[in-house]
């Protein structure tokens, strides 16, 4: 492609507006995912379960790194996304159980 026909800024802003829609599309991910988790904590609460589940965890983590790995992503960073978002759920699984009078 000759110089005098490459647009650095409008490339830019292409590429920053395919960042900006898939920042969106993962906001609504992260929403129905904890939309799901707290029907998850809400089954957890009413059943007497606790709040946590290490074994799940374990297991999703090793998937995620996986998921990762076969999608060229470092499977370390998926691992600490992944620990953040559990950590967060269990929070909120804990704070259900106990407006639900459990933990």
């Amino acid at each position: 492609m000759p110089a005098a026909s490459h647009d650095p800024a409008s490339e830019l802003a292409t590429l920053r507006q395919s960042i900006d829609n898939i920042d969106a599309a993962l906001i609504h991910m992260l929403a129905e995912r904890f939309r799901q988790t707290k029907a998850v904590g809400e089954l957890k609460a009413r059943s007497q379960m606790p709040p946590a589940d290490p074994a799940r965890e374990g297991r999703q983590i090793a998937r995620l790194r996986q998921l990762a790995e076969d999608a060229h992503l470092d499977p370390d960073f998926a691992e600490k996304f992944l620990a953040f978002i559990i950590t967060e759920v269990i929070r909120h699984h804990e704070a259900i159980a106990r407006k639900n009078g459990g933990v």
